[in-house]
């Protein structure tokens, strides 16, 4: 079987793009992970899959899976990919677009220069938005936010604020992202049991009340150039612990973002570009591919 699809990139944040409205795409968890595979497929950080809608009031379905094969919540610079695909490839004129995730809608907008403009939808906080649990586990007040204190073993606790963008975000504040052990720690605080579902850890330096730099360990995939939806978490954690004011400008290892709050949806705007386009027989590559061999890689 032969699918046609598009790598794209927001903010060095890659994806497979496919097209399941004009192909047939059944996508399945081995399926995602040899496409995202960088040594033997495509190479991505997530595979976005563009379908026709279920919701009435929605233009089309969004959906992601992450480099590991999950199929995940959202995806901010996926969702900004998105946008830009559907109009390159004539799949629709409309502007705005709204798009349906598994949490709901969200409307993207895409600008004559090429920038895209997501509402990434309501942000929600605490133990119970992210499926965590805090038995045992010390807190305190911080402005209008809860830090709760995570024990890491062989490092120094973290204290996370909690924040999900349809999707599980920890934040933590840090002197210097780029002396951060992040390739350490990450795995840690994304798989600590007390996340039920794993969790998206972020790593913010404060530069100013406007401006971050940051790092994410995604989900599922590691860490990424960029995370949109890590970027509306951190700006939103660090905006209710009363450390930063919106809009505020997101320094990621892959580019700049943008996210404005206004204490309902954020939203996030950057650019994005299109790489390559070609085909792929997925059933070949997914008969060939190692998997056992590609998770020690």
């Amino acid at each position: 079987m032969i699918w046609n699809f598009t790598k794209m990139h927001g903010a060095g944040n890659d994806f497979v793009v496919l097209d399941g409205v004009r192909q047939s795409i059944e996508m399945t968890p081995e399926r995602a992970r040899a496409l995202a595979d960088r040594h033997f497929g495509v190479g991505a950080d997530q595979i976005l899959l563009v379908e026709t809608p279920l919701h009435p009031e929605a233009d089309f379905r969004y959906r992601i899976f992450n480099a590991n094969g999950g199929e995940v919540e959202h995806c901010g610079n996926g969702a900004r990919c998105f946008v830009n695909f559907v109009h390159e490839q004539g799949l629709s004129r409309r502007n705005p677009l709204r798009a349906e995730i598994c949490s709901g809608l969200i409307t993207l907008d895409e600008s004559e220069s090429g920038e895209v403009e997501v509402d990434m939808g309501p942000a929600s906080f605490g133990p119970a938005a992210v499926h965590f649990d805090t038995q045992g586990l010390s807190s305190r007040p911080m402005a209008d936010d809860t830090l709760w204190t995570l024990p890491l073993p062989g490092h120094d606790a973290a204290e996370i604020s909690l924040v999900a963008i349809s999707n599980p975000h920890a934040v933590q504040v840090v002197p210097d992202v780029d002396n951060t052990p992040v390739a350490q720690t990450g795995p840690l605080i994304e798989s600590d049991v007390r996340f039920a579902q794993h969790v998206n850890a972020g790593f913010m330096q404060i530069v100013d009340r406007h401006t971050i730099n940051l790092r994410v360990y995604e989900r599922g995939a590691g860490e990424t150039l960029a995370c949109g939806t890590g970027a509306c978490a951190a700006a939103i954690a660090g905006i209710r612990r009363g450390l930063l004011d919106t809009p505020i400008l997101v320094h990621t290892r892959g580019g700049a973002l943008t996210v404005s709050w206004d204490g309902t949806a954020p939203r996030l705007g950057g650019p994005v570009a299109t790489v390559f386009s070609g085909q792929i027989d997925i059933d070949a590559l997914t008969s060939s591919f190692n998997f056992k061999d590609a998770s020690t890689l």
